[in-house]
């Protein structure tokens, strides 16, 4: 049995995201969405949030697991029996970061391989930080996300606003 590790900050979880994930879970046996804890940038959501709106969009696939964690990837990748890494390239910018990121962290584990995934289906332009952004200012953001986000991107904005 193969388990991959997609991680991200999933900052909401997008169908970007969601692509990915359905193109991997072809590949591998498990897939495991790691739902990183200190992603060194400011998040909308909580860490827990983000680890249970996780959980609620990818609710019932069979063969997909969520869990949060802190620390390095690379020992995550370890813990949890994984060799494989799975990242999603939009671009250019995306495959020049992800590229050095996963000479670290094969640096860091030499079992670990990594898998860039491109958009196929439309969702190069969905990002976490764009969906954040179209939210933020009142446009409907429910062909990026699944229904259950835009609820929880709404319950937020009116918790945030009280």
């Amino acid at each position: 049995m193969t388990t991959a590790v997609y991680a991200g900050t999933f900052d909401p979880f997008t169908l970007g995201h969601q692509d990915v994930l359905d193109r991997a879970r072809q590949i591998f046996d498990v897939v495991i969405v790691a739902v990183a804890a200190d992603t060194g940038k400011k998040t909308y959501f909580d860490f827990q949030e983000r680890v249970e709106l996780a959980r609620e969009v990818l609710k019932g696939i069979e063969g997909v697991e969520v869990i949060g964690f802190e620390g390095l990837l690379s020992e995550f990748v370890r813990t949890h029996g994984a060799n494989v890494l799975i990242r999603g390239v939009r671009n250019g910018s995306d495959f020049d970061y992800e590229t050095r990121m996963a000479c670290v962290n094969h640096a860091l584990n030499s079992g670990i391989q990594t898998i860039f995934f491109p958009p196929i289906n439309g969702t190069q332009s969905i990002s976490g930080s764009l969906v954040r952004e179209i939210h933020r200012l009142g446009g409907d953001v429910s062909a990026f996300v699944a229904p259950c986000v835009c609820r929880a991107l709404e319950k937020k904005r009116m918790e945030t606003t009280l």
